[in-house]
């Protein structure tokens, strides 16, 4: 939200611009010209256009200097600031609970000597935002704590809200682990694990409409599986395994589109499709997938709505595209 108006981002994974876009995808000013390397971008609570976003991860193999940094107008400019410098930070988000606000901060991997290299494993950081981050920079950095550690090929990240709490998901390769914020500030942070099998990414919806969250999950790390899983008896159990393969899945979004529930997911190798999940039959839980586009390889989506309409936001990096699709209900 940016003058009273909702905006869209779009940033390079690469060393390139990010943009500012309004709903209807005109082009409205440049934030930045580079060093690119974005994966998440996530707006400070209650202001006016601030952000904080990554820098400087551009892969897996080339993430050594990357780090947090907040992007903001002043005098009809935008400026940015490093807030952290977080080595291999991938995702992080601002997540708030009576009040607070928090960042949870996930570092694909803690060390890198050579291509290819996992022997350092991953985190999962977390710290509260200051109300006030005039004072925040490179020489005052935010001060993270680590609320895990020993997380292989620590990649996927999303939110969801249950039973009234927002709660942050991580996926790794040692499974789907659960992070619930304190009450308050001075409390701790909570971490469970709800899911033991190697996933690189999951987006939670109400797929049967009955009023619980079910969980779709990109398997293993950027891989091709995707599963989804309904909760029996307090855990979530494997109900659905698409039956085609989706080479180098990455793109994920969870919620209601046009007025139903599920999941999509791109993918950047093969057919490079663009893909929404859904619920065809709740009793028998039988789902299907949506051909919405082909050879495009989306590396992020999301879903918006704007003067009743819906529509996706779609980051095709294979073939360097901004997409906006408008969807038909």
């Amino acid at each position: 939200t940016y003058k009273g108006k909702k905006h869209m981002l779009v940033a390079a994974e690469k060393v390139n611009q990010c943009r500012l876009y309004d709903l209807e995808g005109n082009q409205e000013e440049v934030i930045w010209e580079g060093p690119g390397g974005t994966m998440s971008m996530v707006q400070v609570p209650g202001s006016d256009g601030q952000f904080l976003a990554t820098h400087k991860f551009y892969s897996p193999n080339d993430s050594k200097e990357a780090k947090i940094i907040l992007a903001y107008p002043e005098d009809g400019k935008w400026k940015v600031r490093t807030l952290a410098e977080l080595p291999f930070v991938h995702r992080f988000d601002i997540i708030s609970r009576n009040g607070v606000n928090y960042v949870i901060a996930c570092t694909l991997k803690s060390g890198h000597e050579y291509k290819e290299d996992w022997r350092s494993p991953g985190k999962i950081q977390v710290c509260v935002l200051p109300e006030d981050l005039s004072s925040v920079d490179e020489e005052h950095p935010l001060q993270f704590e680590v609320l895990k550690e020993g997380l292989l090929k620590n990649h996927g990240y999303c939110k969801a809200e249950v039973d009234g709490v927002l709660r942050s998901y991580v996926a790794a390769n040692e499974g789907v682990f659960e992070c619930i914020p304190p009450e308050s500030e001075e409390g701790t942070w909570e971490i469970k694990q709800i899911l033991d099998e190697a996933s690189s990414d999951m987006a939670f919806a109400d797929f049967d409409n009955d009023g619980e969250l079910e969980m779709l999950t990109i398997s293993p790390f950027h891989g091709e599986k995707i599963s989804i899983f309904k909760k029996q008896d307090g855990e979530f159990k494997k109900v659905y395994t698409y039956e085609k393969d989706a080479e180098f899945a990455h793109g994920i979004w969870g919620g209601e589109i046009a007025g139903t529930q599920g999941v999509l997911i791109g993918h950047r190798k093969g057919e490079r499709n663009l893909l929404f999940f859904r619920c065809t039959d709740p009793e028998k839980l039988t789902f299907t997938a949506d051909l919405l586009d082909s050879d495009i390889g989306p590396a992020n989506v999301l879903h918006y709505t704007n003067d009743g309409e819906d529509y996706i936001l779609s980051a095709n990096r294979e073939i360097d595209e901004i997409a906006l699709y408008k969807v038909e209900k």
